[in-house]
């Protein structure tokens, strides 16, 4: 059998796939159309964000048996064409969920405590105590949208913080130790910090938009280490106007190909930062060197043991 992995991975999957006895090429540089150009010789594909596996890509792929997904979007991937062709694919969640919570908190204290107006204070030699007066987590009620492999790593997580934590998700009502299950109403009416863990559907797409904002009783604090798209910015913007948000911790875009951002893109960036109460990270909440390493480790667990089967 063959490999192809097609981005940045712990060399541990290599290692463990060639101790298979799986001839394993590793070209993190290729691009779609050289991936296209050659899958039909492989039989397992490792990808990241970067391949697009539709119904054109599957029909090209003539011997393909696995796709490995390091993550766990599986938005690029036509699940219903690849059952089809009896393609199995594996997602690897469990291998930076610990690191998306800690960004996600990281992120929050960080806003919190405005940290980085008062780096920035510092650092131009200025010295504004009162206006970088922090606010404290503690006794605020978080809401989780989605309570999967990231929303219950956070709920655990926040479980030293003195906090209520609510969750809701529309497959899952399981009782947990460190949430609470809860309909939106309940979400609606009670949250003061809102942290979005969804995948990205036809029925989450633009999730958090106007309406939902409105919706919530009570000015609030917005986290989204999920999928840009589940958030719609424009709408984010107008709620930090008009004080219905109270500040926000972005990690992904609608856009994540920012050199190639348009002046209105620019322009939304820009309206977002001047409002002083939104942190960007380059989606990189999950992406720490542990989570390189148990996503390696995890998706091969899941390749090698459907050959196993």
């Amino acid at each position: 059998m063959q490999a192809l992995i097609t981005d940045q991975v712990h060399q541990l999957l290599i290692d463990k796939l060639q101790a298979a006895g799986v001839k394993t090429i590793y070209l993190p540089n290729i691009n779609q159309k050289e991936v296209e150009a050659v899958i039909a010789d492989f039989d397992i594909l490792v990808i990241n964000s970067k391949i697009n596996v539709d119904a054109d890509f599957l029909a090209k792929s003539k011997n393909l048996k696995v796709i490995g997904r390091l993550g766990s979007g599986l938005e690029i991937i036509d699940l219903d064409e690849a059952h089809r062709k009896g393609v199995r694919v594996f997602n690897s969640p469990e291998g930076n969920r610990d690191a998306v919570a800690e960004h996600a908190i990281g992120m929050l204290l960080a806003l919190f405590n405005k940290l980085q107006d008062a780096h920035r204070d510092v650092i131009h030699f200025d010295w504004h105590r009162e206006d970088n007066r922090g606010e404290e987590l503690g006794g605020k009620t978080v809401g989780l949208i989605g309570f999967g492999n990231t929303g219950q790593a956070l709920a655990k997580k926040l479980s030293g913080f003195d906090v209520d934590v609510l969750y809701y998700d529309k497959y899952k009502t399981t009782k947990s130790p460190y949430a609470q299950y809860a309909d939106l109403e309940q979400i609606y009416s009670e949250v003061d910090v809102l942290s979005i863990h969804l995948p990205l559907t036809d029925d989450t797409r633009n999730f958090l938009n106007r309406d939902f904002i409105n919706r919530m009783h009570k000015p609030f604090y917005l986290i989204n280490t999920s999928r840009g798209k589940v958030l719609n910015q424009e709408y984010l913007l107008e709620g930090l106007l008009e004080g219905k948000v109270l500040g926000a911790c972005i990690d992904v875009f609608e856009n994540e190909q920012i050199s190639s951002y348009s002046v209105k893109e620019k322009e939304q960036i820009a309206a977002l930062q001047a409002t002083r109460k939104v942190l960007f990270s380059t989606h990189v909440a999950g992406w720490t060197h542990q989570s390189k390493l148990k996503l390696a480790d995890i998706l091969a667990q899941k390749i090698l043991t459907a050959f196993d089967e």
